[in-house]
C-alpha cells in the first residue's frame, strides 16, 4: 500500500507513467540495511537517510520528463530500473551482489525492540497511515492541484504561469522518498535483501496495484494492494501446488491489467483513465 499509494502521486495524479519505483523501494532496503550493518546506526537515522537518498536519486530519474514524454519517458524510467538493478547485482562489494546482505539486525525505536509479527504489524500500519494521511494533504494542497492540472493539461499549466518542471521533479522526489519507507521496513522484517525482490517484475506489480485500484484516487491502490496481495494467498488456500501457483498468479495478474485497461482503464474507484492519448501528452 505504500509503494502504491506513493507510486499514484507520480503516475495517477501528476499522470507520468513510471516503471522505475522498485529502483527507488530497493535504494531504501539497501541504504537503511547498509548502514544498520556497516555503521550500527540506529533505525530512525536510517530510514530518514534512506528517503533522503531515494528521493534525490527520485529527482534525478524525474529529469528526463522535462524533455521528453510519453512512450519515450518510460523507455527512460525502464532504463533507470534496469541500471538500478545492474547496480544492485553487481557490485558486490557494496551490496552482496547477488548473495544479498544477511543479519539485517532489528529495528530499535526509542527503546521499543521490534522482534514479533504483530509488532512489525503496528510499526508498518504507522507508516502507511502516515503516508496515506501525506498523500491526501498534498493531493488536496495547492501543489496537488497543479500536479492534476499538469496531468489534465500541462500546456494549459504552463499557461497559468505554473513552473511545471519544478514541479514534475518534486513529486518525483517526494514519490521516490515515500518508497523508502516501504524498503526500509521490508529490509528489517526479512533481516535478508538481494536485488531480486527489486526487478521491473515488482515495478510492474506495483503499477498493476494502482491501475487495478484506480489511479488519481486516494483509496485505488488501499483497495488494489488487497486484492493483488491476497490473491496468492487465496491461490494457497485452494491447495495449489507452489509452482502451479506462482505462474498462475502471473497470469491472473496480467489477464486483470489488459482487462482493466481494455474496459475499465480508470480502474475500481479511479479517476485517471490510461488511455493512449494520456500516455502520449
Amino acid at each position: 500500500m505504500i509503494l502504491a499509494e506513493s507510486l499514484n502521486l507520480i503516475v495517477g495524479y501528476t499522470g507520468l507513467l513510471s516503471i522505475a519505483h522498485a529502483a527507488f523501494y530497493g535504494v531504501g532496503a539497501y541504504v537503511s540495511a547498509l548502514m544498520a550493518l556497516k555503521l550500527s546506526s540506529p533505525f530512525v537515522i536510517n530510514i530518514i537517510c534512506a528517503v533522503i537518498i531515494s528521493g534525490l536519486l527520485g529527482g534525478l530519474a524525474g529529469i528526463p520528463s522535462l524533455r521528453i514524454r510519453g512512450h519515450y519517458f518510460v523507455i527512460a524510467t525502464f532504463a533507470f530500473q534496469l541500471i538500478a538493478f545492474s547496480v544492485f547485482n553487481n557490485w558486490v562489494s557494496l551490496t552482496g551482489g547477488p548473495m544479498g546482505l544477511p543479519g539485517i539486525p532489528q529495528p530499535v525505536i526509542f527503546g521499543w525492540t521490534v522482534s514479533s509479527h504483530f509488532d512489525f504489524l503496528l510499526l508498518v500500519s504507522a507508516f502507511a497511515i502516515l503516508v496515506l494521511w501525506s498523500c491526501r494533504q498534498i493531493v488536496k494542497s495547492p501543489f496537488g492541484r497543479v500536479l492534476m492540472a499538469i496531468r489534465e493539461d500541462e500546456v494549459f499549466a504552463l499557461a497559468a504561469g505554473k513552473n511545471v518542471n519544478v514541479y514534475k521533479v518534486a513529486v518525483f522526489i517526494i514519490g521516490s522518498g515515500m518508497a523508502a519507507f516501504a524498503g526500509t521496513l521490508y529490509a528489517y522484517y526479512i533481516s535478508f535483501i538481494d536485488p531480486t525482490s527489486f526487478t521491473v517484475m515488482e515495478s510492474i506489480f506495483i503499477i498493476s496495484i494502482v491501475i487495478i485500484g484506480g489511479a488519481g484516487s486516494l483509496w485505488g491502490p488501499v483497495i488494489g494492494a488487497v486484492i493483488l496481495v491476497s490473491l496468492p494467498e487465496f491461490l494457497r488456500f485452494i491447495g495449489l501446488p507452489s509452482s502451479v501457483a506462482a505462474n498462475i498468479r502471473q497470469i491472473l495478474y496480467g489477464g486483470l491489467l489488459v482487462a482493466f485497461m481494455m474496459w475499465r482503464p480508470q480502474g475500481l474507484v479511479g479517476k485517471f483513465r490510461f488511455r493512449l492519448e494520456n500516455i502520449k501528452k
